[in-house]
């Protein structure tokens, strides 16, 4: 059985919210491996997630992320950011709820355009704030949420830091 401070890290959220940064400086503190879920279907795919889109489509794309969350679950000691979809899916955040810490990263719909509008390359960024309001219900279903809006990634990572050192005693 897991102790409570073996357990992964999960950062989730919405795009531009800083999963990726926050997640880098966390695993680099804590001294835990790192892994970016979206990098790792990548990989697995051998071909950029707009790609995976464009020729492959959404479900295929979303059946990678299920079958990384059934390992990832099964891992103890890792920090882990998400893509901001995987734990939408009501199966992944069943999974990754019981064996880890979730923690999901909020910041207003302004700060995320503003963020977004910065960055190229997200498949479903178009479209962002009419899937922010769809999303709204279930990143309201993980208990933990960290506001990213007016914090530096380190202070982010440093309130994350102390969820986890409480749920670990």
């Amino acid at each position: 059985m897991a102790t409570p401070n073996d357990r992964s890290i999960v950062i989730t959220g919405f795009m531009g919210t800083g999963k990726t940064t926050v997640g880098t400086m966390l695993a680099r503190q804590l001294a835990r491996p790192f892994v970016d879920t979206d990098v790792e279907i990548v990989k697995r795919a051998g071909k950029p997630i707009p790609a995976i889109f464009a020729e492959d489509g959404e479900p295929v794309f979303r059946q990678y992320e299920r079958d990384l969350v059934a390992e990832l679950a099964e891992k103890r000691g890792l920090v882990i950011a998400t893509g901001g979809g995987m734990l939408v899916n009501p199966e992944n955040r069943d999974r990754l709820l019981p064996t880890a810490l979730v923690v999901c990263l909020d910041a207003s719909a302004e700060v995320i355009g503003a963020r977004l509008s910065r960055d190229s390359g997200r498949p479903l960024a178009a479209n962002w704030a009419e899937l922010l309001e769809k999303r709204r219900a279930a990143y309201a279903a993980i208990p933990l949420h960290v506001n990213t809006a007016n914090c530096t990634p380190e202070q982010v990572a440093e309130r994350i830091i102390r969820l986890w050192q409480t749920e670990s005693t």
